[in-house]
């Protein structure tokens, strides 16, 4: 083959794979509450809302919901930077706040933003059994609230099994110290009570993959309680928990945390499809 024809089938290569390059598009500030909900309440109206980053003319795709640390007292809705361009939809989501309403609200609507997923997602293209649920800190207690307490999502008419998988960062699995605090509990007087994800162990659960900092540079005992929600999954006969510890990482743990969220969500999606 000549040079000519060589440059040629190189130039035809490089348009080909730039014109099937995926789009984009990001849809900000999404009620995911019904519209009589938002009427009657005026801090759902303005903070209950979501954004949507998805891949333009894809189909199929997974969907990661990604919720917001801070506490349950502050933060705000984020599309991680680290989770774009891998093929997914990322749904940020705002809940409420604790001092301005109690913090097991933001649980209500933790489970509202998951089954507005479910409900809405093949409208953008995206695959419903196909739903991971991840977030830090408050956003990994949220998550692993709603996927091992059943009742939430029922509220909603939403098995919770049916989420692909669960990959909290740095979640508290104890009782938050938030709604501890409520309680007037002191934060390094551990509770588990039925607000805490150790207190919901289970066989059936959705995969469970637990992210956290070094024990020792993390905040408070997040990692032990970690370790230990992972030996309690594992004795009910939970056969698909794991535990990383990043070594030499803080709470804030997040950079080196997405390349493990991603790398679990291809690793589900895999034998996913192996077993069709």
């Amino acid at each position: 083959m000549n040079k000519l024809a060589l440059l040629l089938c190189f130039l035809f290569i490089s348009i080909s794979s730039f014109s099937q390059k995926t789009e984009y598009e990001t849809k900000s500030n999404i009620q995911y509450y019904n519209s009589a909900t938002n009427k009657s309440d005026s801090y759902i109206n303005e903070r209950c809302v979501l954004d949507i980053y998805y891949p333009k003319n894809s189909k199929n795709f997974a969907t990661i919901v990604w919720f917001h640390g801070g506490g349950l007292t502050g933060g705000n809705k984020e599309i991680p930077e680290a989770l774009k361009n891998k093929g997914f939809a990322i749904i940020g989501v705002n809940y409420r706040l604790s001092p301005k309403v109690k913090a097991e609200k933001a649980i209500e609507d933790a489970a509202a933003a998951v089954s507005w997923a479910f409900n809405n997602i093949s409208n953008y293209g995206g695959d419903s059994s196909q739903i991971f649920v991840s977030g830090h800190s408050a956003g990994g207690y949220l998550g692993m609230m709603i996927g091992l307490d059943k009742k939430w999502l029922q509220k909603e008419g939403i098995d919770a099994n049916k989420i692909a998988g669960l990959i909290p960062f740095s979640g508290q699995c104890i009782t938050h110290f938030e709604i501890r605090k409520q309680n007037g509990i002191p934060e390094k007087q551990p509770t588990i009570d039925s607000l805490a994800p150790l207190f919901h162990v289970r066989a059936d659960a959705p995969p469970l993959l637990l992210i956290t900092g070094d024990r020792e540079m993390e905040m408070l005992g997040r990692y032990e309680e970690n370790a230990y929600m992972a030996r309690m999954m594992k004795l009910v006969g939970h056969t698909e928990t794991k535990l990383y510890e990043l070594d030499g990482y803080g709470h804030g743990m997040t950079e080196p945390g997405f390349p493990l969220l991603v790398n679990e969500v291809n690793r589900i999606l895999k034998e996913k499809q192996t077993k069709k």
